[in-house]
């Protein structure tokens, strides 16, 4: 077994990174030969920890596929001592890879007491902000204008791999080394992404919010609500994202959304139909129970489409339920909106609800 060890200065200024990469967190990520770990091995494992401002790097690279279990073994040992991993896309692969190669070989629990952080996961929650193609570490790494030297991916390293251990070549273990070198180095600069993830889960005060008339492109005179938000970490890049009428911009600790209003007539669908009689000439239903002062010939039993009543106002609009009773244009519609009004206008808690339900929206919006 080879190892690899390397002390490296780094930035921890943004508040995200200092507060996620402490000296009890540890990145690690691992190279394999295939995707099951029935099949395939471990040859290499990286992993990144925190002294001070250092990153403190160490590698484990297996000459020979029987070097798999000490590689392993080796970083079972890196991780005594913390109390979180942090990875990308290690739920899905990296942890479950190692639990079975690990379990199969020695006693249960290589992860066991250790919370889990998958950056991953996290930046997926965010894609639609982020106006990613996909979520490959490299990705993010372009986000962030993070560069590399490494050109390769991890499944094109398989083969690299096989002609190592055919000749022992220099160029092949300098190609292997250095991918995942990478990876574990930039993994602590993608944490800022996970700033983003702070704000759509309610890290943020609402400095003020305002309305406002425009015209329209009919020409009509259009209402919006305009919301500036102080953010308790500040973003990691200036963004902008928008969804219907939703448009949001953020750059670094304020953010603006802009929310267009529907002023009109909109309609609230009971849900018992079976206990309603639609009037047609009135274009509403009621309840059953006042139905026998309505002559036979001017009611009939609802269907769900025409059982509702309508309310004329200003209204929010929501692809979710957050603010009851919903109103909709039509039967069924997956936007519903809810009235504006003074109370709602002016508490700070259900001003939170909605504007988390938005920005969640627009992070998972493509």
């Amino acid at each position: 077994m080879i190892t690899w060890h390397e002390e490296v200065p780094f930035d921890f200024t943004h508040p995200c990174v200092n507060r996620i990469f402490t000296e009890k967190a540890v990145f690690f990520d691992i190279e394999t030969t295939g995707l099951s770990p029935v099949n395939a091995t471990v040859y290499l494992i990286g992993t990144a920890a925190r002294r001070g401002d250092v990153i403190v790097l160490d590698q484990f690279f297996a000459e020979s596929p029987g070097e798999e279990r000490a590689v392993i073994r080796a970083f079972s040992h890196v991780l005594k001592g913390y109390e979180t991993v942090i990875t990308y896309n290690g739920d899905r692969f990296d942890i479950p890879f190692l639990k079975a190669k690990y379990e199969k070989d020695g006693p249960e629990g290589l992860f066991s007491g250790l919370a889990s952080l998958d950056i991953r996961k996290e930046a997926a929650r965010v894609k639609g902000l982020l106006h990613l193609a996909d979520l490959k570490q490299k990705s993010i790494e372009t986000f962030l204008d993070v560069g590399r030297d490494d050109l390769f991916s991890g499944g094109e390293l398989i083969p690299v791999y096989e002609d190592y251990l055919k000749n022992a070549g220099r160029k092949e273990l300098h190609c292997l080394k250095l991918h995942n070198y990478e990876d574990v180095l930039h993994m602590p600069a993608l944490l800022p992404v996970l700033s983003f993830c702070g704000m759509i889960d309610g890290g943020f005060s609402v400095v003020s919010l305002e309305g406002n008339e425009y015209t329209a492109f009919d020409g009509g005179v259009a209402k919006e609500l305009f919301f500036v938000l102080k953010l308790s970490e500040p973003v990691c890049r200036r963004i902008s994202s928008n969804r219907g009428p939703f448009y949001l911009t953020a750059r670094g600790e304020t953010a603006r959304l802009r929310v267009g209003l529907y002023e009109g007539e909109l309609k609230y669908f009971f849900p018992d139909y079976k206990d309603y009689f639609y009037l047609p000439d009135e274009d509403t239903a009621v309840h059953k129970s006042v139905s026998a002062y309505v002559d036979k010939a001017h009611r009939r039993k609802a269907r769900p489409a025409e059982c509702y009543t309508k309310r004329e106002g200003i209204f929010l609009p929501q692809y979710e339920t957050i603010q009851e009773p919903a109103f909709y244009e039509r039967y069924k519609d997956k936007k519903s909106y809810f009235e504006l009004t003074e109370d709602f206008a002016e508490s700070e808690p259900l001003l939170k609800r909605y504007l988390v339900h938005v920005l969640r929206l627009l992070g998972r919006s493509g």
